[in-house]
Protein backbone atom coordinates (compact mmCIF):
# COMPACT_ATOMS: atom_id res chain seq x y z
CA UNK A 1 0.00 0.00 0.00
CA UNK A 2 1.11 3.07 -0.86
CA UNK A 3 0.79 7.39 0.83
CA UNK A 4 -2.00 7.51 -2.13
CA UNK A 5 -4.32 4.98 -0.86
CA UNK A 6 -2.95 4.11 3.00
CA UNK A 7 -5.79 5.39 5.30
CA UNK A 8 -4.90 8.28 7.61
CA UNK A 9 -3.81 6.02 10.95
CA UNK A 10 -1.65 3.97 8.62
CA UNK A 11 0.07 7.11 7.46
CA UNK A 12 0.35 8.43 10.89
CA UNK A 13 1.99 5.30 11.94
CA UNK A 14 4.19 5.42 9.16
CA UNK A 15 5.21 8.66 9.57
CA UNK A 16 5.83 8.53 13.57
CA UNK A 17 8.24 5.41 12.50
CA UNK A 18 10.56 7.30 10.06
CA UNK A 19 10.81 10.36 12.67
CA UNK A 20 11.77 7.98 15.23
CA UNK A 21 14.27 6.66 12.84
CA UNK A 22 15.55 9.84 11.86
CA UNK A 23 15.99 10.89 15.32
CA UNK A 24 17.65 7.64 16.42
CA UNK A 25 20.00 8.16 13.51
CA UNK A 26 20.95 11.37 15.26
CA UNK A 27 21.33 9.82 18.41
CA UNK A 28 23.25 7.73 17.41
CA UNK A 29 26.01 10.27 15.49
CA UNK A 30 26.00 11.67 19.02
CA UNK A 31 26.45 9.35 21.30
CA UNK A 32 26.89 5.69 19.75
CA UNK A 33 24.46 2.61 18.94
CA UNK A 34 24.80 1.19 22.53
CA UNK A 35 23.16 4.67 23.91
CA UNK A 36 20.23 4.30 21.66
CA UNK A 37 17.44 4.97 24.09
CA UNK A 38 13.69 5.11 23.17
CA UNK A 39 12.69 7.03 25.97
CA UNK A 40 15.18 9.79 24.80
CA UNK A 41 13.47 9.86 21.50
CA UNK A 42 10.17 10.15 23.34
CA UNK A 43 11.34 13.35 24.90
CA UNK A 44 12.71 14.76 21.83
CA UNK A 45 9.05 13.84 19.96
CA UNK A 46 7.13 15.19 23.14
CA UNK A 47 5.47 12.11 23.54
CA UNK A 48 5.47 9.56 26.59
CA UNK A 49 7.77 6.56 26.62
CA UNK A 50 5.23 4.14 26.67
CA UNK A 51 2.72 6.01 23.94
CA UNK A 52 5.95 5.60 21.78
CA UNK A 53 6.27 2.00 22.80
CA UNK A 54 3.42 1.47 20.50
CA UNK A 55 5.28 2.41 17.06
CA UNK A 56 8.17 0.57 18.32
CA UNK A 57 8.26 -2.22 21.50
CA UNK A 58 11.50 -1.85 22.42
CA UNK A 59 14.87 -0.41 21.45
CA UNK A 60 16.18 -3.84 19.32
CA UNK A 61 13.00 -3.50 17.32
CA UNK A 62 14.62 -0.40 16.62
CA UNK A 63 17.80 -1.55 16.10
CA UNK A 64 16.69 -4.26 13.81
CA UNK A 65 14.77 -1.96 11.62
CA UNK A 66 17.83 0.23 11.58
CA UNK A 67 20.20 -2.04 10.70
CA UNK A 68 17.94 -4.36 7.87
CA UNK A 69 17.38 -1.36 6.22
CA UNK A 70 21.35 -0.11 6.41
CA UNK A 71 21.96 -3.51 5.40
CA UNK A 72 19.55 -3.56 2.06
CA UNK A 73 20.63 -0.13 1.41
CA UNK A 74 24.12 -1.17 0.90
CA UNK A 75 23.18 -4.85 -0.65
CA UNK A 76 20.86 -2.65 -3.73
CA UNK A 77 24.36 -0.35 -4.13
CA UNK A 78 26.95 -2.81 -4.06
CA UNK A 79 24.77 -5.37 -6.61
CA UNK A 80 24.36 -2.79 -9.01
CA UNK A 81 27.91 -1.90 -8.58
CA UNK A 82 28.93 -5.43 -9.11
CA UNK A 83 26.67 -5.39 -12.55
CA UNK A 84 27.86 -2.32 -13.90
CA UNK A 85 31.39 -1.83 -15.87
CA UNK A 86 33.86 -0.92 -12.99
CA UNK A 87 33.13 -4.44 -11.41
CA UNK A 88 34.78 -4.59 -8.41
CA UNK A 89 36.80 -1.63 -8.54
CA UNK A 90 33.27 0.19 -8.90
CA UNK A 91 32.36 -1.57 -5.87
CA UNK A 92 34.94 -0.83 -3.67
CA UNK A 93 34.45 3.09 -4.38
CA UNK A 94 30.99 2.68 -4.04
CA UNK A 95 31.29 1.02 -0.80
CA UNK A 96 33.74 3.80 0.81
CA UNK A 97 31.51 6.77 -0.62
CA UNK A 98 28.19 5.13 0.96
CA UNK A 99 30.34 4.60 4.24
CA UNK A 100 31.36 8.17 4.22
CA UNK A 101 27.89 9.26 3.45
CA UNK A 102 26.65 7.30 5.97
CA UNK A 103 28.95 6.88 9.26
CA UNK A 104 26.20 6.01 11.71
CA UNK A 105 25.20 3.35 9.29
CA UNK A 106 28.05 2.19 8.18
CA UNK A 107 29.35 1.66 11.96
CA UNK A 108 26.14 0.30 13.05
CA UNK A 109 26.97 -2.75 10.36
CA UNK A 110 30.68 -2.91 10.89
CA UNK A 111 31.64 -0.92 13.89
CA UNK A 112 31.12 -2.19 17.93
CA UNK A 113 28.54 -5.10 18.33
CA UNK A 114 25.62 -3.11 20.54
CA UNK A 115 25.88 -5.14 23.93
CA UNK A 116 23.20 -7.77 24.23
CA UNK A 117 21.64 -7.12 20.85
CA UNK A 118 21.55 -10.46 18.59
CA UNK A 119 20.77 -9.21 14.98
CA UNK A 120 17.93 -11.78 13.23
CA UNK A 121 19.09 -14.21 10.52
CA UNK A 122 17.36 -11.70 8.00
CA UNK A 123 20.31 -9.32 8.49
CA UNK A 124 22.94 -12.43 7.56
CA UNK A 125 20.92 -13.03 4.09
CA UNK A 126 21.38 -9.14 3.50
CA UNK A 127 24.72 -9.49 4.48
CA UNK A 128 25.66 -12.98 2.32
CA UNK A 129 24.10 -10.12 -0.59
CA UNK A 130 26.53 -7.61 -0.40
CA UNK A 131 29.06 -10.00 -0.13
CA UNK A 132 27.84 -12.37 -3.52
CA UNK A 133 28.67 -9.76 -6.29
CA UNK A 134 32.59 -9.86 -5.05
CA UNK A 135 32.72 -13.37 -4.79
CA UNK A 136 31.25 -13.62 -8.35
CA UNK A 137 33.55 -10.50 -9.36
CA UNK A 138 36.81 -12.70 -8.37
CA UNK A 139 35.62 -15.59 -10.04
CA UNK A 140 35.45 -13.80 -13.10
CA UNK A 141 38.55 -12.86 -12.60
CA UNK A 142 39.42 -16.15 -12.70
CA UNK A 143 37.99 -17.54 -15.22
CA UNK A 144 34.33 -17.56 -14.21
CA UNK A 145 34.62 -20.49 -11.52
CA UNK A 146 33.12 -19.79 -8.19
CA UNK A 147 34.81 -23.11 -7.28
CA UNK A 148 37.98 -21.74 -8.45
CA UNK A 149 39.98 -22.15 -5.01
CA UNK A 150 41.66 -18.71 -4.94
CA UNK A 151 38.18 -17.06 -5.37
CA UNK A 152 37.02 -17.55 -1.64
CA UNK A 153 40.39 -16.03 -0.37
CA UNK A 154 40.74 -13.40 -2.37
CA UNK A 155 37.53 -11.87 -2.05
CA UNK A 156 37.52 -12.17 1.89
CA UNK A 157 40.72 -10.18 1.68
CA UNK A 158 39.45 -7.68 -0.66
CA UNK A 159 36.72 -7.35 1.93
CA UNK A 160 38.66 -7.27 4.93
CA UNK A 161 41.01 -4.74 3.64
CA UNK A 162 38.71 -2.32 1.86
CA UNK A 163 36.58 -2.58 5.26
CA UNK A 164 40.23 -1.82 7.75
CA UNK A 165 40.86 1.19 5.42
CA UNK A 166 37.14 2.28 5.49
CA UNK A 167 36.91 1.64 9.38
CA UNK A 168 40.09 3.65 10.12
CA UNK A 169 38.94 6.81 8.06
CA UNK A 170 35.02 6.90 9.43
CA UNK A 171 36.23 6.45 13.02
CA UNK A 172 38.30 9.66 12.16
CA UNK A 173 42.01 7.80 12.67
CA UNK A 174 43.10 9.73 9.62
CA UNK A 175 42.86 13.23 10.66
CA UNK A 176 46.11 15.03 10.99
CA UNK A 177 47.88 12.60 9.24
CA UNK A 178 50.13 14.01 5.99
CA UNK A 179 48.93 11.45 3.47
CA UNK A 180 45.21 11.63 1.24
CA UNK A 181 43.02 8.15 2.33
CA UNK A 182 41.13 8.28 -0.97
CA UNK A 183 44.88 7.53 -2.63
CA UNK A 184 45.18 5.14 0.18
CA UNK A 185 42.23 3.16 -0.35
CA UNK A 186 42.99 3.56 -4.47
CA UNK A 187 46.24 2.18 -3.99
CA UNK A 188 44.88 -0.96 -1.61
CA UNK A 189 42.56 -1.13 -4.33
CA UNK A 190 44.89 -1.47 -7.58
CA UNK A 191 47.08 -4.27 -5.22
CA UNK A 192 44.40 -6.23 -4.36
CA UNK A 193 43.20 -6.49 -8.25
CA UNK A 194 46.58 -6.66 -9.48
Amino acid sequence: MDETTEGPRARYRRQIREEVQVRAWEQMSQDGASALSLKAIATQMGMTAPALYRYYSSRDELLTELILGAYAELADLVEREGAGDAGLAGIAEALRGWALTHPQKYLLLYGTPVPGYHAPDAATVLAQRIFAPILAGFAALEGGSAEAPSSPARSLRFWTRLHGVISLEVAGHFRGVEFDPAQLYRDEVALLLG
